[in-house]
């Protein structure tokens, strides 16, 4: 997709106010707002312009985990995690490691419950390295789905249920609250 000056000001516009009215992009770039519109929709439709609601997990007090990881299967590492309430966002990524998940939760140890006992203990999984974000040079939003439907099975995968892990029952993991096994207050 090919920008011009016009379409650099909308985007860095809405990157600093995503609530920006067309009216003052229109007179930012000296265009009608029926032409702004247009070209709005165009950036959209390309993916040059999107906007994401959700939670930004730093600034509510939760911790960020960032994980990365070399596996032999990271398809697998990742769809492991696609229904699980704490994981924000993976990554393929080339270097050393292979992965780059994303996790937030109300407590270090529930992430570090999450690392050891889904990732570190995968038998694809030669390394891990595990870090806590401390801060954030711009907003870190996170879809977050704050209410599910309760099933039985974690969206993991994992055959342990809550109540019978010893992180669990010693606290040191909030539990999962799609099972609602959860002793958390986030959710």
């Amino acid at each position: 997709m090919r920008f011009d000056s016009k379409d650099r000001i909308i985007i860095s516009m809405y990157a600093e106010d995503p609530d920006v009215s067309q009216e003052t992009i229109a007179k930012k770039v000296n265009l009608s707002q029926p032409s702004v519109a247009a070209r709005i929709a165009k950036l959209r439709e390309g993916g040059a312009l999107s906007s994401q609601l959700g939670i930004n997990p730093l600034k509510m007090g939760l911790y960020v985990a960032k994980v990365d990881i070399s596996s032999t299967r990271p398809d697998e590492i990742l769809d492991m995690f696609k229904g699980c309430p704490y994981f924000a966002n993976g990554f393929t990524i080339s270097g050393k490691s292979n992965l780059c998940l994303l996790f937030f939760s109300e407590s270090i140890a529930t992430l570090e419950s999450i690392v050891n006992g889904h990732i570190r203990s995968n038998p694809s999984v030669s390394d891990v390295d595990f870090n806590i974000v401390i801060t954030s040079e711009r907003d870190y939003i996170v879809p977050s789905v704050m209410n599910f439907e309760r099933c039985e099975l974690p969206p993991c995968g994992i055959k342990l249920q809550c109540r019978d892990c010893s992180s669990f029952k010693s606290r040191k993991c909030m539990g999962c609250p799609v099972t609602g096994q959860y002793q958390g207050t986030l959710y």
